[in-house]
């Protein structure tokens, strides 16, 4: 099954920043978030079966959670990856 990734970037206020990364990892769709310095507070690693599931995923569940701001979504078109590549090339060694 080809999965839908996105990155999306997320402005949060300053009193959601202690708690907004759980409750981003908590929400299902969301591989991994992180916290990130610079113009934006937040990345979460989007990846749905569906693509139709990403703009449930980021405008309903994302966006509406207290304190985001705003989200910048950006639709990945392949993946590239060393560390699955070195996976790929180990297998039976």
């Amino acid at each position: 099954m080809t999965m839908t990734n996105a990155v999306v970037l997320i402005e949060a206020e300053r009193d959601a920043l202690p708690n907004l990364g759980g409750a981003l990892a908590d929400i299902d769709g969301v591989a991994e978030a992180y916290s990130v310095t610079g113009e934006w507070d937040f990345v979460a690693i989007v990846r749905v079966p569906h693509h139709e599931q990403l703009a449930e995923v980021v405008t309903s569940q994302i966006g509406q959670l207290p304190g985001v701001i705003r989200t910048r979504t950006l639709v990945a078109f392949a993946a590239y990856s060393r560390h699955d590549l070195e996976a790929l090339f180990s297998v039976g060694e």
